[in-house]
């Protein structure tokens, strides 16, 4: 069972072109559910008929969460069910076009509908306290500060900014090209605080981390290798807390906050949609929401009959 699913995961990395972290969460929950099975006896995909998958499912749905007490009522959400879903209705649909098992017993499987979340972002006050300089300017703060300020600026998403390369930074023209999800490239511009920035780890903080064996990546972590997104993440959240900010801000937000204030001021939908690089204009539609949610405040708050 363990080989079919290498077979679903090399097929995603290579004819898909899937993001990094798609692969990691798929392999996980088609691993999950490879272990449930181990211990039902079943030893082979076409021993796996849709009762096994019913079972499975209902069984995620009622287990204690990992790290919570035995007693804990908390189940695992409705999203972490559609993904479980999602992914094994992803690897029969390949197993069946590549005729490697005779049916698809997940085509019979619904899936629930999603909560639609609204993004968060930060205020105007919040962007100016991350984004406020830090002393001394070392190698790493420099880093920080043009990581924090590129994500704003342009909207990267974590992975984007671990796998951007020296080659795709054109700073004198204003621009950098992306290389996002399903290897889809896009060109993205670079407002003038994040150029400066940029230019002023490039020339004051990269040449310090590089080592040898540095990779050509343009953030380095004090090592001089490539960011892991985890190791990234933990590097804003560290960055935030020493601002002084007091609530949960994730880097995420960031992405949220620049397409959230660019619809706030007027910019059109099929352009964020192009910044962003988002398949589906479906996607981006949520900005809309939050843009319309926010002038509703704004009018409730000043018009004397709001």
């Amino acid at each position: 069972m363990n080989t079919l699913v290498e077979d679903f995961l090399q097929y995603l990395r290579h004819e898909r072109g899937q993001a990094e972290h798609t692969q990691k969460t798929y392999a996980g929950l088609l691993n999950r559910f490879v272990a449930w099975a181990g211990g039902q006896k079943i030893t082979d995909w076409k021993q796996v008929e849709l009762k096994h998958l019913m079972a499975f499912l209902q069984r995620e749905r009622e287990r204690t969460l990992a790290n919570e007490e035995k007693d804990s009522t908390r189940r695992l959400s409705s999203e972490s069910v559609y993904l479980q879903i999602a992914a094994l209705r992803a690897f029969y649909n390949f197993a069946e076009t590549e005729k490697l098992l005779p049916a698809n017993p997940a085509e019979h499987l619904s899936l629930p509908k999603r909560w639609k979340r609204l993004p968060k972002s930060l205020t105007n006050d919040e962007i100016a306290k991350l984004l406020a300089s830090e002393e001394p300017a070392t190698p790493a703060a420099l880093c920080d500060q043009a990581v924090l300020e590129l994500a704003y600026a342009s909207g990267l998403r974590l992975a984007e900014l671990c796998g951007l390369r020296l080659e795709q930074l054109h700073l004198d023209a204003g621009f950098i090209n992306v290389i996002g999800k399903g290897n889809k490239e896009r060109v993205v511009p670079v407002g003038s605080k994040a150029v400066e920035a940029l230019n002023s780890y490039l020339a004051a903080g990269r040449p310090k981390l590089v080592t040898p064996k540095s990779p050509g990546n343009v953030f380095l972590n004090k090592r001089g290798t490539k960011f892991a997104t985890v190791t990234l993440w933990l590097r804003i959240k560290h960055r935030v807390k020493r601002t002084g900010i007091p609530r949960n801000i994730t880097p995420h937000m960031l992405r949220h906050s620049f397409a959230t204030h660019l619809m706030e001021h007027g910019a059109d939908l099929r352009v964020i949609q192009e910044l962003l690089g988002h398949a589906s204009i479906g996607t981006t539609e949520v900005y809309t929401h939050v843009a319309s949610q926010r002038l509703r405040e704004v009018h409730r708050k000043f018009h004397p009959r709001g």
